[in-house]
């Protein structure tokens, strides 16, 4: 006998499956969230959440409470490098060079052109509550937390669930249509038979949430992240350390998280003890300023799941892929998988879609994925770049690799090619921290996306330059427009998971065959001309018109997850067979 039927059974409550029960919610799926564990996390973990992530939690409504609680733009402007934080030598502590991060605290133009959100720092220790919080608004009674699945079925129509009730020791069963596996890969890969595969222990990692007044020694109120090289031992992974707030942020932050690195099989990363002297030492503060909360250790690595599906099992988050923090595109890849995942299971659910569509999920983001599981590996390792620069040296002394530093400071013959060389190396880490096509600009390619024939694309550069085009599999190019005096974001109207079709100002025929398909066919669905003149949405910065790559006659057609599916340079004889045909192989049914 089954206990409880719902649409979507959703395993875990982290960022992922939280984030799925809210686009769930909004979408008018039902589910039911379970979670092993008894609360949100308890390790601040990962904390940056990009452009795109910001987009989704405004869609949903918790991204007010997410700007209010977290760190102020101009308190993660840029991230810096040092020697080291404080000691005896005359030159600790000063900087050996900088780097704007993600935007530069939303004032970076080619951030500000490409979306209305600007990248957030929130601690998952505090993101989660606003986010489960949330959640149960939207879904009151759905949320259990240290309700463990233990087991599960499939068949032909839908799977059956065993869960405990870790509070009450007793047992229930859920019979759902479809389960999103958001669990970090802990129970449901393994019932169901996917493995992770991929690099594994690329580095050891020990990182110390504390309590501590830094501010005597960390200064730039502008700087997020910290990377401490300390000469004394050896350079670059001395230390990173990053602020955690919770109500200040900046130097004045009342928590920090300080990483060290240690060796994968070196047995001191396991001893708290030797860990915490090595910290007192690294850091070079007096033992009495830090109160420690929590010690955790964890491994680098760059795994990802076999398959994202396994008949009605999806996988997102780190139940997917895991990776190293570089870049901040773990929590916001899994943030990025649900969204993309909810629509095409809402879709489904209603009658709109065939299950050809859930297909597309794997197609699009197990890609996209795999190139964050790369490219955040390649940031771990481009540190090292900068040690190189410097000259530094595990196997110099203390004085040795002091001496190597002098000339940054202090004026010499060698001064000059030093400091180009360090700021050369500083600036190769913009593969971490002006990745923006990477995180805001990567596409898709399935049968969900229809081709239109225009060549390929080749970017300027693959990881830094995001390029805004309607080309299919592209996001939708940002712009804000005006309706009856209200000025709003293009990209809010698939809010509700809306398809959207943008028509130049001559183009009334693609706007009459969308709203015929729409009622004929009951898809949810916003249609539109967009231009300065004579439009039912007034392109007022002329930013559509800048990146729209149509004509007049011409039409964009967006999915409910802000990417552009179909385009039509100019206008074609019959609109209605067009678009008709376009959604058809979008949503993997015939439509009349």
């Amino acid at each position: 006998m089954t206990d409880l039927e719902v649409p979507v059974l959703i395993v875990g409550g982290g960022g992922a499956g939280l984030t799925a029960s809210m686009t769930l919610s909004t979408l008018g799926v039902d589910s039911l969230l379970v979670s092993a564990l008894p609360t949100t996390s308890t390790l601040p973990k990962a904390h940056v959440l990009n452009q795109r992530a910001m987009e989704i939690f405004t869609e949903v409504g918790v991204a007010p409470e997410i700007y209010k609680r977290s760190t102020p733009a101009e308190n993660m402007q840029a991230t810096g490098w040092y020697a080291g934080l404080a000691g005896s030598h005359e030159d600790y502590g000063r900087k050996l060079g900088e780097l704007e991060a993600w935007g530069g605290g939303y004032v970076d133009p080619d951030y500000v052109a490409a979306s209305p959100c600007r990248t957030c720092n929130l601690p998952q220790i505090r993101l989660e509550p606003l986010l489960k919080d949330h959640a149960e608004k939207l879904n009151p009674g759905k949320l259990r937390f240290n309700h463990e699945l233990i087991d599960l079925t499939q068949d032909a129509d839908g799977v059956t669930a065993t869960i405990r009730d870790k509070d009450a020791d007793t047992t229930y069963r859920v019979r759902s249509q479809y389960l999103i596996a958001a669990d970090g890969g802990r129970t449901v890969g393994k019932l169901v038979g996917v493995a992770m595969n991929g690099p594994r222990d690329l580095m050891k990692m020990v990182s110390v949430h504390m309590t501590a007044d830094l501010s005597p020694w960390a200064t730039d109120d502008h700087v997020l992240i910290r990377w401490l090289v300390n000469p004394d031992f050896g350079g670059s992974f001395s230390g990173v350390l990053v602020p955690m707030g919770p109500d200040h942020w900046g130097p004045a932050s009342e928590e920090w998280v300080f990483h060290m690195q240690y060796a994968t099989d070196d047995p001191d990363a396991m001893a708290e003890g030797k860990i915490l002297q090595r910290m007192a030492a690294t850091l070079g503060i007096p033992e009495s300023v830090p109160t420690v909360h929590r010690i955790s250790t964890w491994s680098l690595e760059g795994v990802i799941a076999d398959k994202f599906r396994e008949g009605r099992v999806f996988f997102a988050g780190d139940a997917a892929h895991r990776h190293p923090p570089t870049g901040g595109l773990g929590l916001t890849s899994a943030i990025h998988d649900v969204y993309n995942l909810s629509w095409k299971l809402a879709a489904v659910l209603a009658g709109r879609a065939g299950d050809a569509l859930l297909d597309t999920y794997e197609a699009e983001r197990k890609p996209v994925d795999q190139n964050n599981i790369d490219k955040s590996i390649a940031n771990a390792m481009n540190h090292f770049t900068i040690d190189q620069a410097l000259n530094l040296s595990h196997e110099k002394t203390a004085e040795e690799n002091w001496a190597e530093l002098t000339p940054l400071w202090h004026d010499g013959p060698t001064s000059a090619d030093k400091r180009h060389a360090v700021n050369r190396a500083i600036a190769s880490q913009t593969i971490e921290f002006h990745h923006h096509n990477v995180e805001f600009g990567y596409r898709y390619d399935s049968v969900a996306v229809v081709d239109d024939g225009s060549p390929a694309y080749v970017p300027l550069d693959p990881v830094r330059l995001y390029e805004p085009s309607t080309k299919p599999g592209h996001p939708l190019p940002h712009a804000f427009v005006e309706r009856q005096g209200e000025r709003l974001p293009l990209g809010a109207l698939v809010h509700g998971g809306k398809f959207v079709v943008l028509a130049g100002v001559t183009g009334h025929a693609w706007i009459e065959a969308a709203n015929k398909i729409a009622a004929e066919n009951d898809i949810p669905l916003v249609a539109a001309t967009v231009g300065v003149l004579d439009a039912d949405l007034v392109d007022i910065r002329f930013s559509w018109m800048k990146n729209r790559e149509i004509s007049d006659s011409g039409v964009v057609l967006v999915r409910p997850d802000r990417y552009v599916a179909f385009r039509s340079m100019d206008g074609v004889d019959d609109p209605h067979a067009a678009l008709r045909a376009a959604l058809s192989q979008i949503l993997a049914t015939e439509l009349r």
